[in-house]
């Protein structure tokens, strides 16, 4: 049976809904785990370095495909580990400015994958707080400053749309989970109205934590994926996890099957989410309008 790499900077239980979207994916080429495939996991822990160390141990493994499923640093750690091994890869940031592939079309080395929305759409998760809290002038902005890729990109859209919008953007830093609960506190004093939290798997890692912090510190927030909402946060807008990663699992699918990663074009995945936690809306005073309410992909009760 084949063996497949799964390199991740969150826990199973976190991307437990990428990874069944990773499987589906895999099985539309045939491949079922525990029938004709194996899947090897290796998980950081939220910690993002000791995902070389990681990276290395499924290229010593004889993985026949490497997957990066932690965002920018895993896909860095793998193409890193080796040039040899087929990578696929899902990430927000651009491949081509990291130095995984030579171009969208013709990656033309050991790595394709898949890239989401959530850099772009991070002008319209200021918008939506906006149409929310028309009152509020200022609002804050969570980036981990570790990594830049993911960081200069979404606070360069977001500034620019804020002054679209006429509103002050406080950009706040976190890269350890001993810096959220301060994160939350600063924005406050700050006078923010709003917070978003830009995309990065420390975040990603700590949802849960972190929609704990925003009904703490009552401070409507929006994130990228739905374990945040689910986990009591107000909203989340970006790319939908379940395409996202079925998408990857497709191109594992094809290089098992015998596809070279130069020859597959990076793809990018274009179904966006909107999510909405009602009770959370409630608890914090907020009106959630009908269009807006019309507008959600999924809204909890």
């Amino acid at each position: 049976m084949p063996l497949v790499g799964i390199l991740a900077t969150s826990a199973p239980e976190v991307i437990a809904l990428r990874l069944n979207a990773f499987r589906d994916g895999l099985r539309v080429h045939g491949y079922v785990e525990g029938q004709n495939v194996r899947l090897a996991y290796r998980w950081a822990e939220a910690s993002s370095n000791r995902l070389p160390e990681l990276a290395a141990e499924l290229v010593h493994s004889g993985v026949a495909v490497l997957v990066a499923a932690g965002g920018t640093a895993s896909a860095v750690a793998a193409k890193e580990a080796t040039a040899e091994i087929p990578i696929v890869f899902g990430i927000a940031a651009d491949p081509v400015a990291l130095g995984l592939v030579v171009s969208l079309n013709q990656p033309g080395g050991n790595a394709t994958g898949v890239t989401s929305m959530n850099i772009e759409v991070g002008p319209k998760r200021l918008e939506l707080l906006h149409e929310l809290l028309p009152s509020a002038t200022a609002m804050a902005l969570l980036v981990n400053p570790t990594l830049r890729d993911l960081a200069e990109p979404i606070e360069r859209v977001s500034q620019e749309a804020a002054l679209t919008l006429g509103l002050q953007l406080h950009v706040l830093h976190a890269s350890s989970p001993t810096d959220f609960d301060a994160m939350f506190e600063k924005a406050r004093k700050l006078g923010a109205g709003a917070f978003i939290i830009a995309p990065d798997q420390l975040f990603t890692a700590h949802s849960s934590e972190l929609a704990a912090l925003s009904i703490k510190h009552a401070l409507p927030t929006i994130y990228e994926f739905h374990q945040f909402v689910a986990a009591g946060g107000l909203m989340s807008y970006g790319s939908s996890e379940t395409e996202y990663y079925r998408l990857v699992g497709n191109y594992a699918g094809r290089v098992l099957k015998g596809d070279k990663p130069a020859d597959l074009p990076v793809q990018q995945a274009t179904k966006i989410e909107l999510l909405i936690n009602l009770r959370t809306a409630k608890a914090l005073g907020i009106t959630v309008t009908l269009p807006v309410l019309g507008r959600a992909d999924e809204v909890i009760e």
